[in-house]
């Protein structure tokens, strides 16, 4: 095998003159371009749509109740981790302004295997986030009926390993001899009790229970049906739903604000460090939209302008909400109430500011926000497969565009398929993490591919360039702080960390206690690394940091959702062995 064929790097003009629908590609005839349609402010919109979304009507309260109002600082790191690896994004885009996003990027500057890779990693992050949040928008669609009376089986608005597991737990205490009435007071809860009933109600059809997530099918149908149907039709349904969930952030900051108790903001960090980065993943599931997009890239009128500034423009409206937010949810409520599902809602409940009104309208907003990030997202994935498939790394048919509506249909029907299947029966509690690690990646090879080219290169005119700063002392100097802090104030020191793996017992080494420190270990190793190549090298300090901040921001995220993004991969490399590496048209025009 010639391995140095792997690493191959797609040139620039030819992902260009292949995105201009001329001929045919891989025997599929692309009868023309995709519209442009899209502005600044259509991009920016997307952005918003896609940021603002379940990270703000959910995941934000489970964050702050660990983190305490301290958490609006993990809202800012993470937002400049973002903003580094925007930049980056921004330069690729500017240069290559094509479908693909992070898989065309990477296929530019570090060659078709890392391309393949990311673009493998991008299917998993946009299916299983548009599965999460498909599923929370059938939840919020199910509480908002509820409200006006309309109560859908329990059946139809549960998954089915969610039943089958509340069914074993609530039998096994049926079994102990308690009454049912009693379960809520010894241990059940009433998500337990819920799926009890639906195992229960349920039909069935040759012995298998007939349980799925009905609404979270629906909002897959009619998302797929608006992204299949045209950009100019899903920019509209954004850019309509976009304006409407700000006016309604803005009140609830601007209702929040009179019943803040200064108070509540007292301890700020109640858990300290470690607190704050135990939402990471919930945090930076806000925001793992903003790029999507670059995979519209070939539906904006001046792609080279627009797509630099709305990704900036989005990430920075979406921060300052998010702050303003998080800061009021801790304000009117202690932070250790804020544990729940619909924290916006809550905190103007009995239990804080008692304005009942505002709930309706933010159970509604709720529902408008969630829909727009499955618009996005929905809208993404089908083009990454587009751009995979014009390099032979997909089949042909994945590249085919609609000739009356413009848009690629098969991607589209399939990534509708990807996520509305799964949907209706898995419960993805314990792989949503997956969405956050898979981002994360994606963001640390773009940042990555920037490093990998030359800074003195030739300058394009009208292009964006990500700013060059020499890192050559600013960085090793900031590893050598990171470190001393660590040293200081870290509750445990490198010696230790190195030594005794188990502070509670010093003896312990076994590679069951190691193996979660694995992370961190890899992440040790590579800062070095890139200290020594920044001091050599003279790398370019922003991309630098933006790969430092993302590897580290995937430490955080457990060893459990490192083995999975590890099977994952495994998975990937071997279809790209068997299928994509014979039918990669680069390869072919290389002999």
């Amino acid at each position: 095998m010639n391995w140095k064929s792997l690493f191959r790097v797609k040139p620039m003009e030819q992902i260009l003159l292949e995105s201009a629908g001329e001929g045919a590609v891989h025997g599929v005839q692309l009868t023309s371009g995709l519209k442009r349609t899209l502005s600044v402010w259509d991009l920016t919109s997307l952005g918003i749509a896609a940021v603002i979304g379940a990270g703000i009507f959910s995941t934000v309260g489970a964050a702050a109740s660990n983190g305490g109002p301290a958490t609006v600082f993990l809202f800012i790191f993470t937002a400049i981790a973002c903003a580094f690896s925007a930049f980056c994004y921004a330069e690729f885009a500017s240069g290559i302004p094509v479908a693909g996003s992070a898989y065309t990027y990477a296929y530019a500057s570090l060659g078709e295997l890392l391309a393949w890779i990311i673009g493998w990693d991008l299917l998993m992050e946009y299916a299983i986030g548009n599965i999460a949040v498909a599923i929370s928008w059938g939840d919020y669609l199910n509480s908002l009926l509820s409200g006006y009376g309309i109560h859908l089986p329990t059946y139809l608005t549960t998954d089915l390993l969610s039943a089958s597991r509340g069914y074993e737990k609530v039998k096994l205490l049926l079994d102990q001899g308690i009454p049912f009435s009693e379960l809520l007071t010894n241990g059940a809860t009433q998500g337990m009790l819920d799926a009890y009933t639906a195992w229960t109600t349920s039909p069935q059809l040759f012995g298998l229970h007939l349980i799925f997530h009905f609404p979270a099918v629906i909002a897959t149908i009619l998302v797929t049906v608006v992204v299949y149907i045209g950009i100019q039709e899903s920019k509209r349904v954004a850019n309509a739903m976009v304006g409407l969930k700000i006016l309604v952030l803005l009140l609830v900051v601007g209702l929040g604000a009179f019943y803040v108790k200064p108070e509540n903001w007292s301890p700020f960090a109640p858990n300290g460090i470690s607190g704050v980065m135990k939402g990471v993943s919930a945090i930076f599931f806000a925001y793992i939209g903003f790029d999507a997009i670059s995979t519209t890239a070939e539906e904006c009128k001046n792609p080279q302008r627009d797509l630099p500034r709305a990704m900036i423009y989005s990430l920075a409206i979406c921060t300052v909400l998010y702050v303003m937010v998080a800061l009021v949810l801790t304000g009117v409520v202690k932070y250790d109430k804020l544990a729940v599902g619909d924290p916006l809602a809550y905190v103007f409940g009995p239990e804080g500011a008692n304005v009942n009104w505002i709930a309706g309208i933010i159970s509604i907003s709720a529902v408008i926000a969630l829909f727009t990030v499955l618009l996005v997202f929905q809208l993404g994935q089908p083009r990454i497969w587009m751009a995979m498939s014009r390099d032979g790394l997909l089949p042909g048919i994945f590249s085919a565009i609609h000739p009356k509506f413009k848009t690629p249909w098969f991607s589209t029907l399939v990534a509708g398929f990807i996520v509305g299947i799964p949907c209706m029966f898995m419960n993805l509690t314990e792989v949503t993490d997956l969405t956050s690690i898979g981002t994360l990646f994606a963001f640390a090879i773009v940042c990555a591919g920037v490093l990998a080219q030359d800074p003195k290169r030739l300058k394009v005119p009208g292009r964006f360039y990500t700013p060059y700063i020499d890192s050559r002392f600013i960085y090793p100097g900031l590893v050598l702080l990171g470190a001393f802090l660590w040293y200081r104030y870290g509750n445990e020191s490198l010696i230790n960390y190195l030594g005794n793996f188990d502070p509670a017992n010093p003896g312990a080494v076994g590679f069951e206690v190691f193996k979660h420190r694995l992370p961190l270990t890899g992440f040790l190793i590579l800062i070095v690394y890139l200290a020594a190549a920044a001091w050599w090298k003279r790398l370019s300090l922003i991309p630098l940091l933006g790969l430092t901040s993302c590897a580290y921001l995937m430490t955080e995220l457990g060893i459990v959702n490192w083995y999975r993004f590890g099977i994952w991969l495994v998975l990937g490399l071997t279809i790209y062995f068997l299928y994509s590496r014979q039918n990669s048209k680069l390869g072919k025009s290389r002999g």
